[in-house]
């Protein structure tokens, strides 16, 4: 049986948040004994939010260590760069030359920032083609995803496909998505968490300002003394991804029973986020006062994955003409 290669990756365009641990992180961290695995800091595509030089280079740093404070292993997972591995950027514009425009307007990603008045660039618009190199360059054949991102990986299939078969020659391995059991994690106004909405609640935020943000999520005017619905509370929603099965029924308990406040739950789910992320956040602040050592991962891990991505590359070169 083939040895499974996970690749992934995550966008440095701010602090990563509870939707990106349990939308994407923690599947990442799972596949590491599953197989290979590649993940990557998404410098290209964050150019199409962060436009700031040294903003840029923070953002990737914080990335990285915080991949790497939550357990990603270096020597078991390759993490790098998106930037320093050139090749993607190559296999993009090969992608794009066989790519439907009505695909990449079917993007609900770049829709979605549209409809939101997010001003929408080139860059933004050919995102899934970029996004379709990087899973091809490596010959992954798993992509661990949120839900909202499988048809990244299907748009993905529709290019390599098409690339195949347009020149006639087996260059891609067509890659099937692994979608997260989370499902989708709400922010603090009940829409999907996202940077894009400013609804985030940060991984290693603490004291006041995990406080501040956790008792602004949004609930409804129930009063205290009233029966309340867990299944369409934003707090219990959150409180469900850290509680033990034993600690969801007790609280779904308490929620039905009445006398429970909404701020009583919300302080119950900032204990749960404080605890479930002390140790990682100290590892954290440890590895951003020591960021030659981050950098020094990012580095090794480069040079393990561009090799693969040449190799890639050059299949594709050659199959469709423009080397010898």
């Amino acid at each position: 049986m083939t040895t499974p290669r996970y690749l992934s990756g995550i966008q440095p365009s701010g602090h990563l948040h509870l939707g990106n641990y349990f939308g994407a992180i923690r599947q990442h961290l799972d596949c590491q004994v599953a197989g290979e695995s590649f993940y990557f800091i998404a410098s290209y595509h964050a150019l199409t939010t962060i436009q700031n030089a040294a903003e840029l280079r923070a953002m990737t740093l914080d990335a990285a260590a915080t991949y790497l404070a939550l357990g990603l292993d270096p020597e078991r997972s390759t993490l790098f760069r998106q930037s320093d591995v050139p090749e993607v950027t190559e296999l993009t514009w090969l992608l794009l030359t066989v790519t439907p425009m009505g695909l990449l307007e079917r993007a609900v990603s770049y829709k979605d920032k549209v409809s939101k008045g997010i001003p929408a660039s080139a860059g933004l618009f050919a995102y899934p083609a970029l996004m379709a190199a990087d899973i091809l360059a490596y010959d992954s054949t798993i992509v661990p995803v949120g839900a909202d991102q499988i048809q990244h990986v299907e748009m993905t299939r529709d290019m390599a496909q098409a690339f195949n078969r347009t020149y006639d020659a087996e260059v891609f391995t067509i890659p099937t998505a692994k979608v997260s059991d989370a499902g989708s994690v709400p922010g603090t106004d009940g829409q999907k968490m996202s940077k894009s909405y400013g609804n985030t609640i940060p991984l290693f935020a603490s004291g006041k300002e995990l406080k501040k943000t956790v008792m602004s999520i949004q609930t409804d005017s129930t009063p205290v003394e009233d029966p309340k619905d867990p299944d369409s509370c934003n707090v219990f929603a959150l409180y469900r991804l850290f509680a033990t099965a034993d600690e969801q029924a007790a609280m779904r308990e308490r929620y039905a029973a009445g006398g429970l406040g909404y701020g009583d739950a919300k302080r119950d789910l900032l204990g749960k986020i404080e605890e479930a992320f002390a140790d990682a956040r100290a590892r954290r602040a440890a590895l951003i006062a020591s960021p030659d050592e981050v950098e020094d991962v990012l580095r090794e891990g480069a040079k393990r994955a561009r090799p693969v991505a040449r190799a890639v590359t050059e299949r594709a070169r050659k199959a469709c003409g423009v080397a010898g």
